[in-house]
């Protein structure tokens, strides 16, 4: 299939789909540091810069794919929805897609948090808009744990079709994962050191999922305590290797913009891994079983996978592991030296986390504590040697 990929970011839906025999023939990207690493990845593939701008799909086109901006619909944003001026560009997807003839396919990505923000409007109208141009859709919550990746990372995918069954692509395989469970003395342990108060982004084995930092380039790295008791950020190779990607993949983002900002490329990325399993039922559909059918809400909170089309809508019970394969270890998947947790951050989050009202895992936070002593004797004995 030809594929057209709008918020193309660093090519993870792209990158998935061509790993599963598809080929890009049109991408669309705004950021240039995004741009940067596309036509490093991708050469000789046309980019159009701005979606608002972009006049038609081409005709040949038989997917298209695409991780609409999700800052409106995140629990951690503005929660403004498809009213917001970042996730209301889905808008001009269905704007492209209302054209004849229909193109035959449509991947889209994006946050849970949108099944349940105001009743799930946001969802309940891009299916609205997606029946009213005659496609038949599926979604489902799939986890990226559950394809090899040691990041615990839920995103909502949406597949349509004018003619073909997205059920058949999106909800044929289910094989659950067991999540591991605490152990401080075996497993490394994923957190986010910049929350403490009301959250944690607490993962076992894993990483928390990877954040798109800031606008300007400010990180957001998490954390992760090594079973060795150290607590180090994770170098930004072993990020984009989280997301599914080779190490270095969008170190030309540097030739336009900061270092920093690799950070939020990469946690902006649909993991490949899952695009490329999508790619390949696209092409080899498997088989839905329907007794997992049950009756759609017609208000409020959204279940983790419906099928629907103008003739009705249903609930489908499914998890979120499509693939089941368990990743490697933690400890053992970094393969880059990651950087101590500096002492100004480690006592900011101490700091918190002894203020909060979180239950905290046992020997969590006597942990941290020991990693403040090591840290501060470290900065005490670098400031006798200047």
């Amino acid at each position: 299939m030809k594929v057209a990929g709008l918020f193309a970011g660093i090519g993870g839906f792209e990158s998935g789909f061509h790993a599963a025999g598809h080929e890009t023939s049109l991408l669309c990207e705004i950021k240039p540091e995004a741009v940067r690493v596309l036509q490093e990845q991708f050469p000789g593939v046309p980019i159009d810069r701005d979606i608002r701008k972009l006049k038609a799909i081409p005709r040949d086109i038989d997917v298209v794919c695409g991780g609409f901006p999700c800052q409106d619909l995140s629990q951690a944003g503005k929660t403004s929805g498809l009213e917001g001026d970042n996730s209301g560009l889905i808008y001009e997807v269905l704007r492209l897609l209302n054209r004849r003839p229909r193109v035959p396919w449509v991947v889209l990505e994006n946050v849970p948090f949108m099944l349940q923000l105001n009743g799930g409007y946001a969802m309940r109208e891009i299916l609205d808009s997606l029946e009213s141009l005659g496609y038949r859709w599926a979604y489902r919550v799939v986890d990226s744990f559950s394809f090899g990746l040691p990041q615990r990372r839920e995103r909502v995918f949406i597949v349509a079709s004018i003619d073909g069954h997205p059920e058949e692509a999106l909800l044929a395989d289910d094989s659950p994962l067991e999540r591991p469970t605490t152990d401080l003395r075996r497993l490394a342990h994923g957190f986010y050191w910049t929350e403490g108060t009301s959250g944690l982004g607490w993962a076992v084995d894993s990483v928390p999922t990877l954040k798109n930092g800031s606008t300007i380039g400010i990180p957001s790295p998490p954390a992760v305590l090594m079973p060795n008791g150290a607590i180090v950020k994770p170098d930004i190779r072993d990020a984009e290797r989280l997301q599914g990607f080779e190490a270095d993949w969008t170190i030309s983002a540097e030739e336009v913009a900061r270092s920093s900002m690799r950070w939020s490329l990469v946690g902006s990325a649909v993991s490949v891994p899952v695009a490329k399993w999508i790619g390949i039922r696209l092409s080899k559909p498997g088989r839905f079983d329907l007794a997992r059918c049950f009756d759609f809400p017609r208000f409020g909170k959204l279940p983790k996978a419906c099928i629907g089309d103008k003739r009705g809508r249903y609930g489908v019970d499914i998890s979120v592991d499509p693939v089941g394969m368990m990743p490697e270890h933690l400890k053992g998947f970094l393969r880059f030296p990651g950087m101590p947790l500096s002492l100004k951050a480690t006592e900011g989050f101490y700091g918190r986390a002894q203020k909060a009202r979180l239950r905290f895992a046992d020997g969590f936070l006597e942990a941290v504590q020991r990693h403040l002593a090591v840290i501060s004797a470290a900065d005490q004995h670098q400031l006798a040697l200047a």
